[in-house]
């Protein structure tokens, strides 16, 4: 079984672990109601996935 010889420094490791933080969410339009969403989740303004309502939306 492999075994490091020497201890990973907290730069080395760091540095290797720097790229993970960099990916943007990349938001899609909510074809019901324009807002901005998540890809492949429901509308958290109007509720809408796919082209249905899936959650009630409160009226105010």
């Amino acid at each position: 079984m492999a075994v490091p010889k020497k201890k990973t420094s907290k730069s080395r490791r760091d540095m290797r672990r720097s790229h993970h933080a960099l990916t943007n969410v990349v938001g899609a339009e909510c074809p019901n109601c324009g807002e901005p969403k998540l890809p492949h989740h429901v509308c958290s303004a109007c509720g809408h996935y796919d082209g249905r309502e899936v959650v009630v939306q409160a009226e105010a």
